[in-house]
This record gives structure tokens, sequence and C-alpha cells, in this order.
């Protein structure tokens, strides 16, 4: 029998919004593990910067480029729900070694094959969706393992601490990735980034947990993947959490889809600094994250990001300066953090601990899903009507988008 949602304690999200942010680097082991994660998030960082700079290097097509997220994205369909089942009935401290190990080597092998000039649009995208298999496969367990490492007071000031730390890397990574590839190419980004997790791995195989995850009530793949599923269908605030990520997702994903194209104008160091930016936004939306929270609800909060995040996407194709260009780049990176970090604590706090990796894999699959079919949409818009109609389009279905927080309300069981 799958438990009822009522049994989350409600009291959760109000005991932890008064915890201080930084309470959790008072824990060696979250301490530990999340210097390691800054450093393998801004490696991941360059990757990203690089792989987009080369394919827009490789080719000029618009699809092209646009299919760089959608390889990234697409193994979300294919191995979501069995790898958040998997970190539920599994050691998710091996298997996250095996996950991370198996991105060293596919970002590892790209960085050499690019250096020796063997690399092409089609080996570009292969080598992607392999570092995208490794991230889902990563996911649901990585996000899973925090209450592992900190008490149940401390959680969400660690979730919040995680955004942060993924967002220093999105201001770090971006500019560290520009001057590597001015100065080396793209096959050297790939290699510092396999270089990166190496970090995490001596964590993760130094740290002996006394119980790594909370075995539920079948051992079986299948019966894990049946009882999420089950769950999910009696928990309407967790739904609610799947729909408006759904409805952001798909229509912000034009942002990453064509940025490259909309910066290559400005050269490598003009895209590395608007993603720099859009980082540094990121990380201040992280910082006043926990304050908005404790005066708006969350669906305030949502509504708020997801009207910045638009706007953003229409200024950005409206000018011709590379510091406006950074400045609305980085009021979308202030946005992106403060709707979808809401989003995800939201599916923390309600989400009990014999299915919360699932659960997380389902918000997982919603997000990238929403961004890989997005960015195969966009390409192909773009590709026809321009970057600038596309973009705009892009905007107003986000606000459109916002219908449909009326039925389905964040807040509708929040204490």
């Amino acid at each position: 029998m799958v438990p009822s949602p009522t049994e989350t304690p409600v009291q959760t999200e109000q005991v932890s919004e008064r915890e201080s942010i930084l309470a959790p680097l008072r824990v060696p082991l979250f301490r530990s593990l999340w210097i390691a994660a800054v450093i393998s998030y801004t490696g991941s960082w360059m990757q990203n910067v690089a792989t987009g700079w080369l394919m827009s290097s490789l080719t000029s097509s618009p699809v092209w480029v646009a299919l760089v997220q959608v390889a990234l994205s697409l193994p979300v369909f294919l191995i979501a729900l069995p790898a958040g089942a998997l970190a539920d009935i599994v050691d998710r401290r091996k298997f996250l070694l095996v996950t991370q190990s198996s991105m060293v080597a596919a970002s590892g092998v790209l960085g050499l094959l690019t250096i020796y000039s063997m690399v092409t649009p089609h080996l570009l995208l292969v080598f992607t969706f392999l570092l995208g298999v490794g991230a889902v496969m990563n996911d649901p367990a990585w996000q899973a393992l925090t209450p592992d490492l900190v008490p149940q007071s401390k959680l969400a000031s660690a979730v919040a601490l995680n955004s942060a730390g993924f967002n220093i890397a999105r201001s770090l990574g971006p500019a560290i990735g520009g001057l590597v590839l001015v100065a080396s190419g793209s096959g050297v980004a790939f290699l510092l980034n396999a270089l990166s997790f190496f970090g995490v791995i001596l964590f993760l195989y130094r740290w002996k947990p006394v119980d790594c995850h909370a075995h539920p009530n079948g051992s079986t793949l299948s019966g894990a993947v049946r009882d999420g599923i089950s769950y999910l269908r009696q928990d309407s605030r967790m739904l609610a959490v799947l729909v408006r990520t759904a409805a952001f997702s798909l229509f912000a994903s034009a942002f990453w889809a064509l940025l490259p194209l909309v910066a290559r104008g400005y050269g490598a160091k003009g895209y590395g600094f608007m993603l720099a930016y859009f980082g540094l936004g990121a990380l201040v939306g992280a910082g006043l994250l926990a304050k908005v929270r404790r005066r708006f609800p969350h669906d305030t909060v949502v509504v708020l990001a997801t009207l910045v995040f638009a706007g953003s996407l229409f200024g950005l194709v409206r000018t011709q300066s590379l510091v406006l260009s950074s400045l609305f780049a980085a009021a979308a990176g202030l946005a992106w953090i403060s709707n979808l970090a809401s989003l995800n604590y939201v599916a923390q706090v309600i989400a009990p601990a014999w299915v919360r990796a699932r659960m997380l894999s389902m918000y997982v699959l919603v997000l990238q899903g929403g961004l890989a079919i997005g960015s195969a949409v966009w390409g192909v818009v773009a590709s026809h009507a321009g970057i600038k109609i596309t973009l705009t389009a892009a905007a107003v279905a986000l606000v459109c988008g916002l219908g449909l927080g009326v039925r389905y309300r964040l807040n509708r069981s929040a204490a």
C-alpha cells in the first residue's frame, strides 16, 4: 500500500524557513560535499559553454545549435523514472559513484576528440547525449542525498544553499569557460570538466553512511516505479509542482536554445560574459529567496519570477548592446532561480523520505523534458521566423501559461 501524502509533516516548511541559509555549512559532511559540488558544477557550466560555442562554430544552423540542448535533455524521457526508483532502492553512495565516473569518461573522451580535430556535429551530439544520461541518472539520487547529510530543521536552508552553489558555478563557469575557449579551445574545457568531478567522487568514496536511504515497501524496480506513480496520483500539490514546472520550462527553454545565436555577434567573450551575468543574477536570486518566501506565498513568487523572465526575453532581442544584453541575462537568471528553486523546494518539503527520489525524478523529468521539447520547437521556429520573433513569442507564451496557476496552486496544502 502506498502511504498517503498527508503523512508528510506540514510543519517542516515553517520551521525550515527560519533557519539561516548558511546553517548547513556548519555540518562538516554537507560542507565538504557542497564545496566539491561547486567545483563540479563549475566544470559542467564550462562544458555547456564550450559545447554550445563549438556547435555554433561547426554549423550556423539554428536547428543544430538548438539540438545541443535537446541531446542534453532527451535522456530524461528514457531513464528519469527508473533512475529515481533505483535511487530509492539501491545504495545511493555507490550509485552516485557510478554516475559520476560515467560523466568523467564521456567528457574526457570528447575533450580528446576535440583537441585532435576529430569531432563533428553528430559526434558532439552523441557525447552530449551521454553526458545527459549521466546527469539524469545522477540528479534524483543527488537531490535525495541532502536529507541524509543535514538535520531536518536545516533541510530548506540546505536546498537553498545547493541552489546558491549551483549558481555560484553558473557565474564562474561561463566566465572561466569563455577564457578557456579563447586561450585553449573547447577541447581543454571538456577535459577540465572531466577533472572537476573528482572532488565529488573522492567525497563519495570516503563517506561511509550508516543508512544511505530508506527502502520502500517493494524492492523491485518496476514495483518502485508503480508505487511512485500511485503516490503522485494522491498528492495534488506535487501534481501542481509538475504542471507549473512544465508551463515554465517549455517556454523558458527558448533562452537556452537560442542564446548562443543571440550572443554570436559579441564573440566567445561576450557569450561567456552574458552567461556569467545570468549566473550572477541567479546567485542574487538564491540569496534573496528565503526572505522573499517569508513574505510571499510560493504561487506569488512563481508568478513574479515568470513575468521577469518573460520581460528579459522580450528585451534581450531588442538591444544591440552587450551591457544591456548582459543586464537582461542577469534579470533572467534571477527569475530562473526564483522560479525553479521555489518549485524544487516545495517538492523536497512535501515528499516523504521513502519516495523522495522518485518524486524528484518526476520533477527532473518534467523540467528537463520541457527543456528538450521546447528547445527543439523553438529551434525550428527560429529557423523560419527568426530569433527576434521566436523569443518574443516565447515571452508571450510564458505570460499566458500563468493562467494554469488558478487551478494548480502550490500553496493549497501549505501550512
